[in-house]
């Protein structure tokens, strides 16, 4: 039996969010639709504001065609990416243009009460900087380090602080905030940012972010790959060598000798007043011996520990990413030429290490990016503009958080 497409709005709405098609020719085109299915799809976009007219697009002969695109600011979407020792915030329109952020030294160990607790203060203070309130958010989106039940969207064992275990980030936000919510990994959120707007030319990738903890992302065929449950990329707990205990309850994991808490923690050691992952990129950057030394050591481990996911997934690029990152040379230098010389000749030619060109932005694009699938999901914009609501009125979109 053959597959018969479906004809709902939101199938179209896709389209025109990734830019594949804008006009009425090109979605036709590509979803082999007759006109009149495509108008009435279109009516019920535009009346629920989801999308608007952006323009005239030339045609090979005739009236210029018109073009659609996301009505941009119909609303707002907040985006959050928790790291071990900071966190950034941000407020980005529809499309994931951030408007305005903040930052501060607060983390994972803080604990979710004091993250959310300083996150939604910030909310709240830079919503009317914008003109705009709590019910003109549409989607949450939140990075978290550690892993997610992609089930139920609740943070799952082990964390590296238990503090975070079984936490549903939704109940840490007021009432007052009717929106969709999206959690996940703060690695996996990090790699949507990076394939669709630091990497697009590349659909396999794999995106590290090295910060206190050591987290790893799988783009496969240009999808985020999170596994049975998202837990897919677990690489910090790879067990290898030594007896230094680790959160996972093992010991000997790459986390235990290559990640930011291990080189503060031997810094410390060394006399060193470190607290966070900036601390040490700092002193890498004023070519202190025992940074750079630890670093390079650390990146050694790392790029031993990726010979085999290289081996396995056969990606185009490993990006990466995380404060950790931002310490340069020789860091990423020694994960690059540790990867490549153990690498088989087949998987390592032509693959590429480099540093995100995201930067410290990553983590709150991708938040943003994931509360707008979120939000524009196919089938529920499909039932969303299905049935009218009462009170519903053209210019008002209608994308709220379904019961």
């Amino acid at each position: 039996m053959a597959h018969v497409p479906s004809t709902g709005s939101g199938v179209a709405l896709d389209l025109i969010r990734s830019g594949e098609a804008t006009t009425r020719t090109e979605l036709i085109e590509r979803l082999g639709w007759s006109r009149i299915t495509l108008a009435r799809r279109l009516d019920d976009l535009l009346a629920a504001g989801i999308i608007v007219v952006s323009g005239q697009r030339e045609s090979g002969g005739g009236r210029p065609s018109e073009k659609f695109a996301v009505n941009k600011d119909a609303g707002l979407l907040l985006s959050v990416d928790i790291g071990g020792s900071h966190t950034r915030v941000a407020i980005t329109d529809l499309i994931s243009t951030v408007l305005v952020e903040d930052e501060a030294d607060i983390g994972l160990w803080e604990g979710p009460d004091a993250v959310f607790t300083w996150a939604t203060q910030v909310f709240d203070y830079l919503l009317p900087r914008l003109g705009k309130s709590r019910a003109d958010v549409r989607g949450i989106g939140v990075g978290v380090p550690g892993p997610v039940d992609a089930q139920t969207g609740r943070l799952a064992s082990p964390q590296l602080d238990q503090q975070w275990a079984d936490v549903l980030v939704k109940d840490y936000f007021p009432e007052e905030y009717s929106a969709v919510f999206a959690i996940d990994r703060d690695v996996n959120v990090m790699a949507v940012a990076e394939s669709r707007l630091g990497w697009p030319e590349y659909r396999d990738l794999i995106v590290l972010k090295l910060g206190l903890g050591i987290g790893c992302g799988l783009v496969l065929d240009d999808r985020v790959y999170r596994g049975a449950r998202g837990g897919a990329g677990d690489v910090a707990h790879r067990y290898r060598h030594g007896s230094e205990p680790c959160s996972c309850g093992g010991s000997g994991c790459l986390e235990t000798v290559a990640s930011g808490y291990a080189i503060r923690r031997r810094l410390n050691e060394r006399g060193y007043r470190v607290r966070t992952s900036s601390d040490i990129v700092a002193l890498a950057r004023l070519a202190s011996p025992d940074a750079v030394e630890l670093l390079t050591a650390a990146g050694q481990e790392i790029g031993t520990a990726l010979v085999d996911v290289a081996g396995l997934l056969n990606p185009q690029i490993i990006v990466v990413g995380g404060i950790l990152a931002e310490a340069g040379d020789p860091f990423l230098s020694a994960i690059r030429d540790t990867l490549l010389a153990g690498a088989r000749a087949f998987s390592g030619e032509g693959l590429v290490v480099a540093q995100s060109r995201l930067g410290n932005k990553a983590g709150i694009l991708g938040a943003s990016l994931v509360a707008q699938d979120a939000l524009f999901a196919t089938e529920r914009i499909s039932a969303l503009t299905r049935t009218p609501r009462s009170g519903s009125r053209a210019g008002a979109v209608q994308v709220r958080i379904v019961p």
